[in-house]
């Protein structure tokens, strides 16, 4: 039977899916004050790995599902990383130690590989250049609505049934969610397009989409990027309590920051195909930076409390940058790698996974308890970026052919 989807349940189908990503991080935030005094926090491990380990599983699930897509179809690739979300759901939910909730959040992020990969690839089969950004700059601006909500749905439900709620609320997503995509999305790659699933063949295609410089430094500038908001999500609720001493209003602050994400990918959707992507992305690059560097003298004159009104200013403005920027530089990655999405989705989602959370870890130790470390967050994830970026345009646009 062949499947008729329209072209806005299509995206609205594949923000969904994608934005199980962004659930499963901001409506737990609330929780991990209340997650650590329930199971307990051992060193060397703390309730930031219950955020940081998530997207470390989330680099690995990347580089197994996506070349898995490529050979079985997306659709089954995504079902079976849904399939594992559910497990490491569970195994949280039912945790009595911090070990077994960061083991069930690095299952969940290995799983939630599967939505993120899969979606892209389905997006590529079906886009190509500034029509696949402008398609994702739209999914990003239904997405966006999820990070704004989050927090705020997962305070509810903290206050109703605890933590564990919110691993329920996960669940009871992913399973309609699959519902969904197995009753209503036709599969996007055709029998006689797929590429085997073997590991010298994964090898020396990646070795090709590797050695493509464009795609490589892409992969780093938006590591750097996907970084400085991981930061500000691993300290976020601990800034806004410390500085300003808001804790019960967080979600509403958190959602007003959000806002500027979600504006700007709507924006870049509108204006992407007449200015073109790498139009768009530079002067972001250049106010992600520019924010950076504000916040870091405002946070120098304030003592590192600037007032809560130029937080929020500065805030939204280098959230406005990280939207365009989303919505433009996994299309400007994959807009190289035509024969191989899947594996080069899989590459560009967990090397940037892999660079954001190292730059966010390394960042997290210097938190003080004041609002320069994501200043400096800011600041260094723009300006090397925006390096990384110029240098990749000096690297060959032709697309990489695969190997059979």
């Amino acid at each position: 039977m062949t499947l008729s989807i329209s072209f806005r349940e299509r995206i609205a189908l594949y923000a969904l899916l994608t934005s199980i990503t962004s659930i499963s991080i901001d409506a737990l935030l609330p929780g991990l004050r209340q997650i650590g005094a329930d199971v307990g926090v051992t060193p060397p491990l703390s309730t930031q790995h219950v955020i940081s380990l998530f997207i470390f599983g989330m680099a690995f699930g990347e580089l197994f599902l996506g070349p898995l897509s490529d050979a079985i179809g997306r659709k089954k690739a995504l079902v079976l990383g849904l399939s594992v979300y559910a497990v490491g759901t569970v195994i949280a939910m039912l945790a009595g130690s911090l070990e077994m909730v960061i083991l069930g959040r690095f299952l969940q992020g290995a799983g939630v590989a599967g939505p993120k990969i899969a979606t892209r690839a389905m997006i590529r089969d079906q886009f190509e250049g500034d029509a696949m950004a402008r398609v994702m700059s739209f999914m990003f601006t239904l997405f966006i609505l999820v990070p704004m909500l989050a927090p705020a749905l997962g305070q509810g439900i903290i206050a109703v049934a605890g933590w564990r709620g919110v691993f329920l609320l996960y669940l009871v997503v992913a399973g309609l969610l699959g519902l969904w995509l197995v009753l209503r999305q036709p599969e996007t790659l055709p029998v006689d397009k797929r590429i085997a699933f073997r590991p010298k063949l994964l090898l020396t295609n990646g070795r090709r989409i590797l050695s493509n410089r464009r795609v490589v430094m892409l992969i780093a500038a938006t590591g750097f990027v996907f970084g400085a908001q991981l930061l500000y999500l691993g300290t976020a609720a601990d800034l806004f309590l410390d500085v300003y001493g808001i804790a019960e209003t967080f979600p509403f602050y958190f959602a007003a920051l959000a806002a500027g994400i979600g504006l700007a990918s709507f924006l870049n959707g509108k204006l992407v195909q007449r200015f073109g992507m790498d139009t768009m992305a530079r002067p972001a690059f250049l106010g992600l930076a520019s924010t950076g560097l504000l916040m870091l003298l405002a946070s120098t004159l304030w003592d590192g409390r600037p007032p809560l009104a130029v937080l929020m200013l500065l805030g939204f403005a280098a959230f406005f940058a990280i939207g365009v920027l989303f919505g433009n530089l996994n299309a400007m990655a994959m807009r190289s790698l035509g024969e191989v999405a899947g594996l080069g989705a899989s590459l560009i989602a967990s090397g940037s996974s892999l660079v954001a959370t190292l730059f966010a870890v390394a960042m997290g130790v210097f938190y003080d308890g004041t609002a320069f470390n994501l200043s400096a967050g800011f600041f260094l994830a723009g300006a090397i970026s925006l390096i990384l970026s110029e240098l990749s345009a000096r690297g060959s646009a032709a697309p990489v052919v695969a190997v059979r």
